[in-house]
Order: structure tokens, then C-alpha cells, then sequence
């Protein structure tokens, strides 16, 4: 496989989840602000920001955090590269360069989002943003069933499980370090932190789910050990890292991409990283040391991008040496 067709189905996949993600942060909070004080309502929609870590740009760009400002950067201010707009933009040239590697289906439903967000009355979605939201959604999680329903799971699909899986993992973290912080001080067990708790979980879907396995009362160390150390649930940081290390182990092993030294490293950071989630205990991170834990699972997130893609996407011309002019001139 040619390191531009893998490139592009990476980053294609992770836009998608990145474009879903964001989507779905903003419904959350959209029904979590809907009856909140103005001061609580201004600190939710600088969160959201947050969460995504484009704060600085956001400040350049609006005076301060309302529903509408922080709607409009998120989903398609021109500024915003992370943008609900770009994403999808990107995701859609990276499909079309690379055309003839995936389904019509995927074609078409990545044509759908892209026109779907590109001609929409952008005055009604922000008065009324609900159904355009579920849209969006709903688009990004079809796409997905369609990959995994009618494109080879060769190589090429294990570049798009790695890149869905990398992006959600970070996007978990970053949720559950700026609602934990907030959660973190408040009493357990009162309205507004079971509220906190409930927008934090539905922020990675989660809700349903952890209330079939912990049918009792919210807790804040059990919904913070849910999104972090689940190994059932897709979303959480350890499912999430144990699957990009079986997709980074399939590539590392498949005869057809040799393997380098960057390649090796990934797979060994990942290992590592879903080590050490494995043998944590909850109970050791709580508190204050919770951001501390999440900053280096981030690090070590960026880390392993970089080493996928000194490894995979070297697209750098090389200019040939002594040994090689000298090889091509026998030649």
C-alpha cells in the first residue's frame, strides 16, 4: 500500500469521529444548559471550548462564551481548523484522493455529511440546533457501518481503525479531564453532580450503558473508572487503545509493510499505555491526581501519532546518495 493512500485513510477516519465527536459534546450541552443560572451557562459553553483545546483561538476570535458563538466556532468559523466544516471538508478530499481504495457506499455517505453541513441554513441550526446535530450523528455512525459492512479488512482498514480509534481515545480524555475537574468539586451525590456526572457520560454516549452494568446511584469514581478503563465499552480509553494496538500490531506483522524502528516504537508505547491502565486502580488517581494521569495518557497519545506517521506516511522525497546514483548509473 502506498504511504499517500494510507495517510489518507487515516486521517479520513479520524475527521469523522472528530467531526461526530464534537457534534455530540454540543447536543450534550445544549440540553444540560437549557434551565442553568447565565454565569453557570457562560462557565458550560467555555468548557466545551476547552475540550477541545482551541480556548486561545476562540478568545481572538469572540469576546465571550454564548451559545452561539461557541456553536458557530465549532461548527464551521472559517478560523477553526477542528471545525465541524473542516472536518468533514478534510475527510471528504482524503476520501476522494484515494477513491478507488474504498466502497461507493462510503463515497456516497461521506457526499452526504459533506452537503449536508456545506448547504444548510446555518441562522435555523443555531436557533434550533437538535435535528441538525442528530443528522450529523447519525451520518458519521452510518459511514462507519458502512466501512466495516463493505470495505476488505486488509491493511487499508486497519489505517481506519487506527485513526478512529486514536481520535476517540483523545477525545475521552479530554472530556472526562474537564468534566472531572468541574465534578471534582462538588458534593457526591447532590443534583448538580449527578447532573455533571449524566452530561459527562452522554458527552462518549456512555450513559446507557454504564447504567445497565451500575444500576445504583451515580458515583464519580465509578463513571470515571467507566470512561477510562472499560475494556467492553468502544469508548472508553482502554478499549479504545487496546484495538489501535491490535490494528498497529496487524500492520507491524503484515509481510507486505516492512517494519521500522517508528513502527516498533508505537506498538511499545501503546503496550505500555494499555498496561498501565490495566493494572490501575481507580481509587489511586482520584482527586487531584486525576489530571496529572490524563495529561500523560494525552502526551503519550501525540507520541504515538507522531511515530505512526514517521513510520507509515514518510512522503519526504529522498535524494539519492554516492551509493545510489552510483547503483542507478549499473542499472
Amino acid at each position: 500500500m502506498l504511504s499517500r493512500v494510507a495517510e489518507s485513510l487515516y486521517w479520513m477516519s479520524r475527521y469523522i469521529e472528530r467531526a461526530e465527536d464534537i457534534t455530540r459534546i454540543l447536543t450534550v450541552n445544549f440540553h444540560a444548559l437549557l434551565d442553568a443560572r447565565l454565569e453557570d451557562s457562560q462557565q458550560g459553553w467555555q468548557s466545551l471550548v476547552s475540550i477541545t483545546g482551541d480556548d486561545p483561538l476562540y478568545k481572538r476570535n469572540f469576546p465571550e462564551y454564548s451559545a452561539r458563538n461557541v456553536s458557530e466556532f465549532l461548527l464551521w468559523h472559517p478560523s477553526n481548523p477542528n471545525a465541524v466544516m473542516a472536518c468533514l471538508t478534510q475527510a471528504r478530499e482524503n476520501a476522494r484522493s484515494v477513491r478507488e481504495q474504498i466502497s461507493i457506499e462510503m463515497w456516497e455517505h461521506i457526499n452526504k455529511l459533506y452537503f449536508l453541513i456545506k448547504e444548510v441554513n446555518r441562522s435555523a441550526v443555531l436557533r434550533g440546533p437538535h435535528e441538525f446535530f442528530s443528522q450529523v450523528r447519525d451520518g458519521s455512525q452510518a459511514f462507519q457501518g458502512v466501512t466495516d459492512a463493505t470495505l476488505t479488512h486488509g491493511e487499508g482498514y486497519e489505517f481506519i481503525i487506527l485513526g478512529k480509534h486514536l481520535e476517540r481515545a483523545e477525545k475521552t480524555v479530554r472530556i472526562l479531564d474537564v468534566k472531572y475537574a468541574t465534578v471534582n468539586t462538588m458534593v457526591e451525590g447532590t443534583p448538580e453532580a449527578s447532573l455533571q456526572l449524566v452530561a459527562m457520560l452522554k458527552s462518549c454516549s456512555a450513559f446507557e450503558p454504564f447504567r445497565r452494568e451500575y444500576a445504583s446511584v451515580l458515583q464519580t469514581s465509578r463513571v470515571a473508572e467507566y470512561m477510562l478503563l472499560s475494556q467492553q465499552f468502544p469508548r472508553a480509553v482502554l478499549y479504545c487503545l487496546l484495538r489501535a494496538q491490535r490494528a498497529v500490531g496487524v500492520l507491524a506483522t503484515d509481510t507486505s509493510i516492512p517494519m521500522s524502528n517508528q513502527a516498533a516504537r508505537s506498538n511499545r508505547t501503546l503496550g505500555r499505555m494499555c498496561a498501565e491502565l490495566q493494572y490501575l486502580d481507580i481509587q489511586d488517581v482520584l482527586g487531584e491526581k486525576m489530571h496529572p494521569l490524563l495529561l500523560k495518557q494525552l502526551r503519550l497519545m501525540n507520541l504515538v501519532g507522531d511515530e505512526i506517521t514517521r513510520a507509515y506516511f514518510n512522503t519526504q522525497v529522498i535524494l539519492p546518495g554516492p551509493k545510489s546514483q552510483q547503483q542507478q548509473q549499473q542499472q
